[in-house]
């Protein structure tokens, strides 16, 4: 792309103009936000059963006190060794910020299939503190659309409140389907169809007078909101900039 030098006059005046289109944005996404929390609520009656540091915990047992439960669905399936690299550049973005969300009526937990002590090990080496469930197991991940058995993936699965005819990942001239699908399973230590029936997403629930209901999900670009890096390359100069997979684990790149 090709970009004017202008005098800072010149670059105050289409700065404001873009200004009043980010405010009519910044309006619009309160809107949807509003509607969002405006989503009736399904109740839960499956006795979920997870796996965590302190023990066996129900889905009400996650609420730990609070009102409210957030849960990032981590692509880490059993057949994993390591967990998903996009998945984990999202939780750099919200290890920090667990403990504040504990402290307004909101838990937030990452919850994979994997069992507990793969996942112990891996945060460990990712240096996180937010808790983490394990699923194995149970239905949790299959019944909230973020896991899919090998039947599913070959008659095709329902992602995204939407139906796909066969597995696919990234797609498109920004990743590049298979090869974007080989690099990411190659990462996680397995093979792309495995890799592939574990999938992002985000669950919303809430806890009122004992009972639990769920309240919202967001899966694929849903989750583009929650991924701390876009936001800030959404603000640099050449954007989001990409050609292909350019990311790795916080520890995977090195020194420099």
């Amino acid at each position: 792309m090709q970009h004017q030098v202008v005098s800072r006059d010149e670059w105050l005046a289409a700065r404001i103009r873009l200004l009043d289109e980010e405010k009519e944005l910044t309006r619009r996404s309160d809107a949807v936000a509003q509607r969002r929390q405006e989503l009736p609520w399904v109740r839960i009656d499956k006795d979920y059963r997870f796996e965590t540091d302190d023990g066996e915990a129900s889905l009400a047992g996650l609420f730990k006190g609070r009102s409210q439960l957030i849960v990032y669905h981590f692509m880490f399936g059993p057949d994993y060794q390591f967990g998903c690299p996009s998945c984990s550049s999202i939780a750099d973005g919200f290890n920090g910020i667990a403990v504040h969300l504990a402290h307004h009526d909101v838990m937030l937990w990452a919850v994979s299939r994997a069992p507990l002590a793969k996942l112990q090990a891996y945060r460990q080496r990712m240096e996180w503190d937010f808790p983490w469930a394990s699923s194995f197991g149970d239905d949790f991940n299959f019944d909230f659309q973020a896991s899919f058995t090998e039947t599913q993936q070959r008659e095709g699965i329902e992602y995204n409140y939407r139906r796909e005819p066969l597995y696919r990942w990234r797609e498109g001239k920004e990743g590049g389907g298979e090869t974007a699908q080989e690099t990411f399973a190659a990462m996680t230590g397995t093979d792309a169809a495995t890799y592939t029936r574990e999938r992002p997403g985000v669950s919303a629930f809430v806890l009122e007078d004992g009972v639990v209901y769920h309240s919202y999900s967001a899966y694929s670009r849903g989750v583009d909101g929650i991924w701390g890096m876009y936001p800030w390359l959404d603000r640099a100069t050449k954007g989001r900039n990409e050609t292909g997979v350019w990311w790795r684990r916080h520890d995977d790149y090195g020194e420099g």
